[in-house]
């Protein structure tokens, strides 16, 4: 739909939005196609900083996600970076913004720039995407999965999740499909 350098470029505060955050190369354009059922409407790159605008993707009339940059580690000049807390910080204020889709990478757990994206949502809901999932064995995945539940406790809800090995991608898709239908 657009690609936002600046929040003028937003589009209308109408309808429903769910973003997708998370660090640099935790696997948020992957998750994106995976759920959407679409395998580049969001472009993957192994080099981290490659978002570096507010991407709004328009899947139906009045049904948006919006794609953000990452944070962290991102090859990209500081100069650039600081460009994008405005552009974050208006998202925040939209009436349309319904929830935030937050992957983590597994291996890593929950950080402390994570908890901060989750108070950024303020009373939105937050489901997190426990993201390359596929790379854990079954009990590291019961176990990132348990400690992360412990962590978030009732701030999110969270999930294994794997865009290449298709694991939880069903139950995100259907997260997405209520925060886009029903009033919160």
């Amino acid at each position: 739909m657009i690609s936002a350098a600046v929040p003028g470029q937003f589009p209308p505060d109408e309808g429903v939005e769910v973003a997708f955050a998370g660090r640099s190369n935790a696997g948020k354009s992957s998750a994106i196609n995976a759920i959407t059922q679409r395998n580049a409407l969001a472009r993957t790159s192994k080099t981290p900083g490659r978002t570096q605008l507010l991407n709004f993707f328009e899947l139906e009339p009045a049904r948006r996600i919006v794609d953000l940059p990452g944070y962290g580690y991102a090859d990209v000049p500081d100069a650039e970076r600081r460009k994008w807390a405005p552009l974050i910080g208006a998202l925040q204020g939209r009436q349309s913004l319904r929830g935030l889709f937050l992957i983590v990478d597994s291996r890593r757990g929950v950080s402390q720039a994570d908890a901060d994206l989750m108070d950024w949502a303020g009373e939105r809901a937050v489901h997190v995407l426990l993201a390359k999932a596929d790379k854990l064995n079954r009990r590291e995945g019961a176990e990132a999965l348990r400690n992360a539940a412990d962590l978030l406790g009732e701030r999110a809800t969270v999930q294994l999740f794997s865009a290449h090995g298709k694991m939880g991608v069903d139950q995100a898709q259907h997260r997405l499909i209520e925060w886009f239908t029903h009033k919160l």
